[in-house]
């Protein structure tokens, strides 16, 4: 039979009349570590090829409840990205052009314009370094602007 050692791994062939069926203490030749050897007997293997069985059952067990969860996760996300496209179909059949959302994206343009000129004339010292011609041109669109005013405003007067 042959022994290998715990601590340093090296295998010693031993007559295995020399180890009882419960066992002694064994010392290794080469680095003189000493440990309890019990010999692997016929109705040791059977046991532990029965824990084994069992063992491999169980992990089988947990195997199909995962896949079993699996699939319920994957059922719910189908049904989720199903409800999802319809919703998503639906909102879309109610997403057709309309006066009142063409005049909110006019209004926020103008908003976002007006922002941005503003910007500029509190900033156009130090831009005025870099845009020479930014004062002249941020006077022009303010008359421009009060042009339009005063069109808009006549009209409607």
């Amino acid at each position: 039979m042959i022994i290998q050692c715990v601590n340093c791994n090296k295998k010693f062939e031993v007559n295995s009349s020399l180890i009882p069926e419960l066992g002694r203490n064994i010392q290794c030749g080469s680095c003189n570590h000493t440990w309890f050897y019990k010999p692997v007997t016929e109705t040791f293997l059977k046991e532990t090829h029965e824990i084994n069985k069992k063992e491999d059952l169980r992990f089988l067990d947990s195997e199909k409840k995962k896949t079993t969860i699996k699939d319920k996760q994957n059922d719910d996300q189908f049904l989720t990205e199903k409800i999802v496209k319809t919703e998503l179909t639906k909102t879309n059949e109610g997403s057709k052009f309309s006066l009142g959302r063409l005049l909110s994206y006019i209004l926020v343009g103008m908003i976002s314009f007006i922002a941005l000129i503003i910007l500029l004339d509190t900033f156009k010292s130090p831009l005025n370094n870099i845009f020479p011609e930014l004062e002249l041109l941020l006077y022009n669109l303010f008359e421009t602007i009060k042009d339009m005013f005063l069109f808009f405003k006549n009209l409607i007067a």
